[in-house]
């Protein structure tokens, strides 16, 4: 049995590995849940899968949680607070770490799980956007192996030659083709994406995300975190990686040769492809997803991204080219700058704004930053967009 620890088990990443889990009860146990404050369902999780450990990031919900977990008689030993996350990434009994905490809150433990030689699974881009160089060696160091989880880069994973070594340039390859369906607003124009709630943000027309990769996924700035994501992990310059909207989302990724050979993979939209190809790696198990009806399907459309109505991609750009701490400066800001748009504070244009607003007064160091500069690049990025943000009183605006 291998036993495999979910860190965000109540988000969409975690609960799609938990559903492919549970179709390989003979070769999967899940040791090992954890949840930021949605108690209930990491109750219902543990009562499920009965787990080891179990964290709640809320310590004010443990006690609570706590009693129940005793009163339905489980043996899961449940630990309050982010604090404690590393620990269960390190845990001896927990063989993969699937680790799908949203934004840098998700960066000690997959740290850790890559310091102790596990499987990482990796879907929290801002952990790698932020100190990928540092969770790279760190696997290297350890043992540990890497597969990413998102789509795209899983796709590309697959269609690179099975030598390959993250963080190194693949042979023969010319450049990485990164699809994105172009969100909700896709065809919307730039006047109009002024007035764009968070509920028209969060309908994505294809994935079924979470609220903060869904608006990412409008401002297209997801694909411009993946962008600088697949510079580190496929060790290729920004101007070797291309974003192509394909609406239909069937098209995860391409990588072209230097011979011309232009490898795709291809699926039907759904998180539990690249999820069960992590966890098979090398070999390949049943996910439950519907298999792909090219004939269905009818047609794959292509076209470039628009930065004049998305500007967030261009700033993304900037920041892998900027290098340094610029990407970690991007991530923060943007993470400030979606929540406030989430509750309401700032509109979505603002949200590039904002973001601009600190990439731009920002004064870079310059070299590459070790883990304690790129966290006091975070922090300081965080201040400055808050300080960017309008009081709540003064709803859907930015500052003059």
């Amino acid at each position: 049995m291998i036993g495999v620890a979910v860190l965000g088990s109540t988000g969409s990443i975690g609960e799609s590995t938990l559903d492919v889990l549970r179709q390989h009860p003979d070769r999967f146990r899940a040791v090992a849940l954890t949840a930021h404050r949605n108690a209930e369902r990491l109750f219902a999780q543990c009562v499920e899968f009965r787990p080891e450990v179990a964290l709640i990031a809320d310590a004010s919900l443990h006690a609570a949680l706590a009693a129940r977990l005793r009163a339905a008689g489980l043996p899961t030993k449940l630990l309050a607070g982010g604090d404690e996350l590393p620990a269960i990434a390190a845990l001896p009994s927990a063989d993969y770490v699937m680790a799908a905490i949203v934004g840098a809150a998700g960066l000690n433990s997959t740290l850790a799980a890559a310091g102790a030689g596990k499987r990482l699974l990796i879907a929290n881009k801002e952990a790698l956007v932020m100190a990928g160089r540092q969770v790279l060696a760190a696997a290297r160091q350890s043992g540990a192996t890497i597969i990413p989880i998102d789509s795209e880069h899983n796709a590309v994973f697959q269609c690179l030659p099975s030598a390959t070594v993250l963080g190194a340039e693949p042979p023969g390859v010319r450049r990485v083709m990164l699809t994105a369906s172009g969100g909700p607003f896709r065809s919307w124009s730039a006047s109009a994406l002024q007035n764009a709630t968070p509920e028209q943000a969060c309908a994505h027309p294809t994935w079924n995300m979470g609220r903060k990769i869904s608006v990412d996924s409008a401002t297209l700035m997801n694909k411009g975190l993946e962008l600088i994501e697949a510079q580190l992990l496929f060790g290729l310059p920004v101007e070797r990686i291309e974003v192509v909207i394909h609406p239909q989302s069937v098209v995860h990724s391409l990588v072209e040769y230097i011979d011309g050979s232009v490898l795709a993979q291809l699926g039907s939209p759904d998180m539990r492809t690249p999820i069960a190809q992590a966890l098979a790696w090398p070999q390949r198990l049943a996910s439950g997803v519907q298999f792909l009806d090219l004939l269905q399907v009818a047609r794959l459309d292509f076209e470039p991204p628009d930065l004049g109505r998305f500007p967030c991609l261009g700033l993304a750009i900037a920041a892998a080219r900027a290098g340094a701490e610029m990407p970690a400066v991007l991530s923060a800001a943007n993470e400030v700058a979606v929540e406030a748009f989430l509750e309401g504070r700032l509109n979505f244009a603002g949200i590039e704004q904002v973001i601009g607003d600190v990439m731009n007064g920002w004064l870079s160091t310059g070299g590459t930053p070790g883990l304690e500069a790129v966290l006091a690049a975070d922090a300081r990025a965080r201040a400055l967009a808050a300080e960017r943000i309008a009081p709540a009183n003064s709803p859907r605006s930015i500052r003059a």
